[in-house]
């Protein structure tokens, strides 16, 4: 599609969407045919500005990590050189032993929010949805510091896609299943009506302590089943396929594999 337009990201989330609406309408000519082109399908959200994350954010995830349930939604941050394609090999980090998997609603942006009052229609502020693989490593997230940026940040760390899905198209963020197995083994199946605060509040909460821009992404928490709620806890190895998927978003496919050192 970059004919009509180069990429959809924070410089062209809204102007993009016009265009490419204007050949689903029939007013730009037609869409190009890809029938047994060989394809690699990227990230569908270009450079986002930040990647904001909420923690133990479904009540039976809180659950199986033997914590109480949030008052507050818990925030930590991605960068954005994390994302991968959903069909994209996932690196494991050298020393890591506790890579673990997280299936997750992608929000993304697509107009600046900043302090909304309760009273606003949160929602209006996002342009659409997505699939993300929140990827983590445990230990480093848990047993390094305290600090869970640490444990979420390494390369390849949030394969994203396949497709992103304007808001008009989800009549219902909060009545989503949501899937993934491991190797063919179901690990994760819940609804996103198990979220603790709902997409529409999140956005607002978010806003209040920074500004959300058009392209940035908001990863919603993830179900649970996760590697480390099983005893013992089953987290990822070498060769390991994940599979993950979303009703009406379509659906991921990744093998891990160990990670590269020095330039790839």
């Amino acid at each position: 599609m970059s004919d009509i337009v180069a990429e959809i990201g924070p410089g062209t989330i809204t102007d993009g969407l016009d265009s490419l609406r204007s050949v689903v309408n029939g007013d730009g000519g037609a869409p190009p045919n890809l029938d047994g082109a060989a394809i690699r399908f990227g990230p569908p959200i270009a450079g986002p500005g930040k990647i904001i994350c909420v923690g133990l954010n479904y009540r039976l995830h809180a659950a199986e990590a033997g914590l109480p349930i949030p008052e507050e939604p818990i925030l930590f941050m991605k960068a954005p050189y994390t994302l991968e394609g959903p069909d994209d090999a996932v690196p494991i980090p050298p020393g890591s032993l506790k890579t673990d998997y997280e299936v997750e609603l992608a929000v993304v942006i697509g107009k600046v929010a900043r302090y909304l009052d309760p009273d606003d229609d949160a929602l209006s502020y996002v342009a659409g949805y997505t699939i993300s693989d929140d990827v983590s490593e445990r230990a480093f997230q848990l047993e390094r510091g305290g600090q869970w940026d640490k444990g979420k940040n390494c390369e390849g760390f949030n394969p994203l896609g396949p497709w992103f899905v304007t808001s008009d198209e989800v009549a219902d963020p909060q009545a989503l299943d949501l899937a993934l197995s491991v190797n063919g083994e179901v690990r994760q199946q819940s609804n996103t009506s198990d979220m603790i605060f709902p997409v529409r509040h999140l956005v607002w909460y978010i806003s209040q302590f920074m500004t959300l821009l058009p392209g940035d992404i908001i990863n919603t928490g993830t179900p649970a089943g996760v590697g480390a709620g099983f005893d013992p806890p089953r987290f990822l190895r070498d060769g390991d396929v994940v599979e993950l998927s979303i009703a009406g978003l379509g659906q991921q496919r990744h093998r891990f594999e160990p990670a590269h050192r020095g330039d790839r």
